[in-house]
């Protein structure tokens, strides 16, 4: 009979290469190893060599960074999601286009389950899995760090390392960590080891060499830099009028953005299962469009719209977090953003600099702004009588004198 297959999604760590090598034996079973690029860079050097070398079948690394940004990023950034107030959702929006993928290679392949090496204390084995479930009921999720028999293996890295050197198998990997890092093409997230401690600063002098994508404010241009962002119905669709690719967008601004010391962020966040954690983001592309989306759409869109919208920022921003992209409350609520913006269209001008990112101006061919309506001077068009504002406010004060008179005859 033949043996079962299994696909893993490997990133050629300590952690996921310890897991192959796990899972053949284990299972007695095929592997077939999966890596997404969706904007690692030289992390995915030798990898195909290194997964083959601990006992996969079959390697696949996939170039997803043009699906990445046109069927993830972007719908997200029309929904303004943002969690927790501070959080552009860089880690968590990747995940459910991985496992996508990784159904799609086990549908090809005849592979009967999935592997992954997320952590059982994290949110990342969540959105895999519920990614899964919603795509591909049928198929079964492996995860080693929720088994007892691997965690009684592997109580820690140590353990780890040994079992590495005892297999030959080839990682880098030392007992000391100083922290984790995750990176995309929307953002690069560092957490665990010294960043455990909350009070711990990563912005000073001596943690220089933690940022990736960005300088520090501080060494930032001492001139600012003037940019346009051209939109189309809520997406960017070019940079100082050059055309470009979703794709082209993200790295273009993660270029400028990094330059000027933009999109670093220091937060404790709620995790889905329950803990706080500390978690450190540099996402300096996705800062700019973030801002440049927003003051797009206070120039073209309806007032009520926009509430409404906003409204559900928290609510379309924790689906994302807890890995419901897929399911029908999200898909639903797309189809409402994507309403919302079908006038979201001009362009956008900004000044980066040290950090900030400061509005410069706004135009746009379907503006609902209209300075003969808004002056403080004499209105042309007569659009706006100001004697009726007297109505106005007497009907919206009248709850207010109900409610007060009933409070001041509660104290006599």
């Amino acid at each position: 009979m033949a043996k079962e297959k299994i696909v893993l999604a490997y990133s050629g760590g300590l952690d996921t290469s310890v897991i192959l090598k796990w899972l053949k034996e284990t299972y007695d079973a095929e592997i077939i190893a999966f890596t997404a690029d969706i904007g690692q860079k030289d992390e995915l050097d030798g990898l195909e060599a290194k997964a083959l070398a601990t006992g996969a079948s079959k390697v696949y690394i996939d170039d997803l960074r043009d699906e990445f940004a046109q069927d993830f990023i972007y719908p997200m950034f029309q929904a303004g999601a943002l969690y927790e107030g501070q959080y552009l959702l860089g880690t968590s929006i990747a995940r459910p286009l991985i496992a996508k993928r990784m159904v799609d290679i086990a549908r090809a392949e005849g592979a009967t389950a999935i592997a992954h090496g997320a952590t059982g204390k994290g949110n990342d084995q969540v959105r895999f899995e519920l990614t899964v479930a919603a795509l591909a009921p049928d198929i079964n999720v492996i995860a080693p760090w929720r088994s007892e028999e691997f965690r009684d293996q592997f109580p820690g890295r140590a353990e780890m390392i040994a079992y590495a050197e005892k297999h030959n198998i080839p990682v880098q990997a030392s007992a000391a960590k100083p922290y984790s890092m995750d990176r995309n093409l929307l953002h690069i997230s560092f957490e665990s080891g010294v960043l455990e401690d909350p009070w711990f600063d990563p912005s000073a002098d001596a943690n220089k060499d933690m940022f990736v994508l960005s300088v520090s404010p501080e060494d930032a241009p001492d001139q600012a830099e003037y940019i346009e962002l051209t939109f189309d119905a809520g997406n960017c669709t070019a940079i100082n009028g050059e055309k470009l690719s979703p794709l082209a967008v993200m790295e273009k601004l993660n270029e400028l953005g990094g330059k000027h010391g933009i999109g670093r962020v220091d937060m404790v966040e709620n995790r889905f299962v329950g803990m706080k954690s500390r978690g450190v983001y540099e996402t300096p592309g996705g800062s700019i469009l973030f801002t440049a989306h927003r003051k797009m759409e206070s120039l073209t869109m309806d007032r009520e719209v926009m509430h409404l919208r906003d409204s559900l920022i928290a609510k379309y921003a924790t689906l994302v977090y807890t890995g419901f992209w897929f399911a029908p409350e999200r898909l639903a609520l797309q189809a409402l953003v994507t309403e919302s913006q079908k006038n979201v269209s001009g362009v956008v001008r900004l000044k980066l600099y040290k950090g900030n990112i400061i509005g410069a101006g706004v135009k746009s061919p379907v503006s609902l702004y209209n300075p003969d309506i808004a002056t403080m001077e004499a209105d042309p068009s007569q659009a706006y009588d100001q004697g009726d504002a007297t109505g106005f406010i007497r009907l919206n004060a009248l709850r207010l004198k109900v409610s007060s008179g009933v409070e001041q005859s509660k104290k006599q």
